[in-house]
């Protein structure tokens, strides 16, 4: 099982530089966003703001409210939170918030208030028994209920919020296959896991990876891509042509 901890040994300036070329450009990369911030705790997340403003001279959060769409409001939810960091669990509150956003997802038409607020404030062992308790209570994952209710915007984005929460190893294993998926490769989202998780815990993902597909991630890599991306991709990964 994934650790329920923020990494400790996150850097805030390179987390603020990694935001800045996910909001630049044509359209702002909410997985890249989620995936920061997602599994960053609340002290974490105020260093990042901080760094954010010493390095671009702006507010992150007005940034990623000028650069992304109404739905993706969780975002901003989850920098500007002040989530609780502690591994207690409480049994009443996880069955009550599991029926609390069973109703939100049934009810999308509506406010997405209440899933922000449990998102954004519980602490991860907190939402991770909620989210068990949902899958016991109403016979489905959460993720597959969002998936299901239908594919907009927010939607996506809080899907791959608790996907990230549960589980971040799964959640980078899922991205490095859907851009090996794509015709002509996804090289962004490719570099981009095997970049920033290279000296963390790619490992571990790459472990998860080959119990995913039967095949390892470097004999993956190196058939979808070639030339000197290719070397620099299994040079990070720990492995020459």
């Amino acid at each position: 099982m994934a650790t329920l901890i923020a990494p400790s040994n996150h850097s805030p300036v390179e987390d603020a530089e990694s935001l800045r070329k996910a909001v630049k450009g044509w359209g702002a990369d909410g997985k890249a966003i989620i995936a920061i911030l997602g599994h960053r705790n609340a002290t974490q997340r105020t260093l990042i703001r901080e760094a954010y403003q010493n390095l671009f001279q702006e507010d992150l959060i007005k940034r990623l409210e000028s650069e992304l769409s109404g739905d993706f409001e969780l975002l901003v939810g989850l920098v500007s939170s002040f989530r609780y960091g502690g591994s207690e669990i409480n049994a009443k509150l996880a069955q009550s918030e599991a029926d609390a956003l069973h109703e939100a997802i049934k009810n999308k038409n509506k406010s997405n208030d209440e899933i922000i607020r449990i998102l954004t404030t519980r602490s991860k062992t907190q939402l991770v028994a909620t989210f068990n308790r949902y899958r016991d209570d109403h016979g489905i994952a959460i993720t597959k209920k969002l998936s299901d209710e239908g594919s907009d915007e927010f939607h996506k984005a809080a899907n791959l919020a608790i996907s990230c929460i549960n589980d971040h190893k799964k959640y980078y294993e899922k991205v490095l296959r859907n851009a090996m998926e794509h015709l002509g490769t996804a090289e962004d989202a490719l570099t981009r896991v095997i970049v920033t998780r290279a000296e963390k815990d790619l490992k571990e993902i790459k472990e998860v990876y080959y119990k995913r597909n039967s095949v390892h991630l470097e004999h993956a890599v190196a058939k979808e891509t070639s030339g000197d991306y290719k070397k620099f991709l299994l040079s990070l990964m720990g492995k020459e042509e």
